[in-house]
């Protein structure tokens, strides 16, 4: 099949046309990371009176404050099995959409519909169903004799917020893992079955080898959603608490930025966490690349 080649006679069509998709990255990303890369290299008081030039100061106090370190260790923790519970369901859940044959309309659209609520929403949902006075899963744990109080137990609100980040990623890889698994010949899974392979074994020797790009490009899209948005989460349950038990990179951010007004500081940190983003990305695109090669 031919494919018809799209050519412009000048350049002034094509400019207008990524004009306002280049302006809205000028104005919303590549200025604050300019500005993020400016002040992490100053040091300036509480009120902004006095600047000075320090270099990389700000980022060897980061890697000797043992608050910092923690906090990395919280977001490894956090994002790993944020990505690993949201994936996993998403697979689950699009498995056996893949095979409801009647309702399958209606399923799967309500399978999409938790990914159109907000963060903070998502996380005051949750806080409200494990909130230890009131809430209705804590109330349940009580009578399986398990105390529940994630304002006071670490290991508690780390699985909290867990659970309501990875909630409300489910659905965007419910969506993935359901489109490839659609992409799948039907021919494969029929000539597995032919050969005597059962539905467990269909699945983990055609399946999910043949649906090993989706599941890396989710795996490095989920990393970056837990490193970036999930502070309306955290801000909205747990507020890095208790202590510093779920203060993950983007929320010490925050809180080191617009509470302690350590803005070097808090410039530094955004510094290292969008290079973080900038090498995952880079691993994905290099993968991408590497199959439409071979």
């Amino acid at each position: 099949m031919n494919e018809k080649r799209v050519s412009f006679s000048g350049v002034w069509l094509p400019a207008a046309l990524l004009a306002p998709q280049l302006a809205i990255t000028a104005v919303f990303f590549l200025w604050p990371a300019s500005q993020a890369a400016y002040q992490s290299v100053l040091r300036q008081d509480a009120f902004g009176l006095s600047v000075k030039f320090v270099g990389l100061d700000n980022f060897v106090r980061l890697f000797e404050d043992p608050g910092y370190l923690a906090s990395v260790h919280v977001t490894v923790v956090f994002s790993a099995a944020t990505a690993i519970l949201s994936m996993g369901f998403a697979l689950l859940f699009a498995v056996a959409a893949n095979r409801v044959l009647r309702g399958a309309t209606a399923y799967k659209t309500l399978m999409i519909w938790p990914y159109a609520v907000a963060p903070v929403l998502a996380g005051v949902l949750w806080w409200l169903m494990f909130n230890p006075t009131i809430g209705i899963v804590a109330y349940a744990l009580r009578g399986l004799g398990l105390s529940w109080n994630h304002v006071l137990d670490g290991d508690q609100a780390m699985i909290l917020i867990i659970i309501a980040a990875a909630w409300k990623q489910i659905s965007y890889n419910f969506v993935f893992f359901l489109a490839g698994l659609q992409s799948i010949p039907r021919s494969l899974i029929e000539a597995a079955a032919i050969d005597g392979a059962g539905p467990v074994k269909r699945f983990f020797t055609v399946t999910l080898p043949l649906l090993s790009p989706t599941t890396f490009f989710l795996a490095v899209v989920n990393l970056v959603y837990a490193f970036f948005d999930t502070f309306g989460i955290v801000h909205a349950t747990t507020g890095g608490g208790p202590g510093q038990a779920t203060t993950i990179l983007v929320y010490k951010v925050y809180r080191d930025g617009f509470i302690g007004l350590d803005l070097g500081g808090s410039a530094a940190q955004s510094v290292i966490l969008m290079a973080i983003v900038i090498v995952l990305i880079v691993i994905q695109f290099r993968f991408v690349e590497r199959r439409v090669h071979y």
